[in-house]
């Protein structure tokens, strides 16, 4: 779960920071059209698209993109249809990777997946290859910074309060997970007890992860990266296990 957070370093040391703002805008804004396209324009009725309006009001964008969204999905004003559509794959190392997209043109998008991930030197692979390594979980990061009195002790009894069922202490901060059947209950149990989540989303874990040294790891930054920037591209998981000292490193020489 750690690597979760080292990646969100990586993207803040090579400071894309308005590239980055930018395609998250994008990718919220396909999420909102198509959760309300296939469950309705409410979000009470709706959890696919509640979750996806906190996500917008996470990265603090305008309600107006937010009401445009929900209308496109809900046919009250013109929009285009995306599909949504998952490959899996590797990349250098053996590191097994999942990516998931909403596309209005399919054919386009596996074309261009594909030669990501071969120019990247990976390759992608049949359905199922590598999804059995991955288990879909609500993932939540609160920052030491910005929780400055928790504890291990304080958050493993808020975690069994709030119903999430695991935490990890990292030097930073702490992650928290929970099935994603609770994802949209614990958040708010949290924040009424006071604790500022950083970081919320529903993702895939790894169950085991790929050790990658060398030049490896320069190829795998790229490569993600790649992949990430993608327009097509709503999220990417993979279960690279990279030390702080070689991404840092990495990341300097990108």
């Amino acid at each position: 779960m750690s690597g979760h957070n080292k990646w969100a370093k990586v993207k803040h040391i090579k400071a894309k920071t308005d590239a980055i703002k930018g395609r998250a805008f994008t990718k919220i804004i396909r999420e909102i059209t198509i959760a309300a396209r296939t469950g309705g324009g409410d979000p009470d009725s709706n959890p696919r698209l509640r979750s996806a309006l906190q996500a917008a009001k996470d990265a603090n964008m305008p309600r107006d993109n937010v009401d445009r969204g929900i209308k496109k999905g809900t046919g009250e004003l013109d929009g285009v249809t995306y599909e949504e559509m998952t490959y899996e794959g590797y990349g250098p190392g053996g590191v097994a990777v999942i990516i998931r997209c909403l596309s209005d043109n399919k054919n386009r998008t596996v074309a261009e997946i594909g030669k990501i991930l071969s120019k990247g030197g990976g390759n992608m692979g049949v359905p199922g290859c590598v999804s059995f390594m991955f288990e879909n979980k609500g993932y939540f990061f609160l920052s030491k910074e910005s929780n400055p009195t928790a504890t291990e002790d304080s958050l493993t009894d808020a975690v069994l309060e709030c119903g999430a069922d695991d935490l990890r202490v990292l030097p930073d901060g702490f992650e928290i997970t929970c099935d994603p059947s609770a994802y949209l209950d614990v958040r708010p149990k949290l924040e009424a007890k006071g604790l500022k989540v950083d970081e919320a989303k529903q993702t895939m874990l790894p169950k085991t992860t790929v050790k990658v040294t060398g030049h490896d790891v320069g190829k795998l930054l790229r490569l993600m990266d790649n992949i990430e920037e993608n327009d097509d591209v709503q999220d990417c998981y993979h279960n690279e296990d990279i030390s702080d000292e070689d991404m840092e490193k990495a990341a300097a020489e990108a």
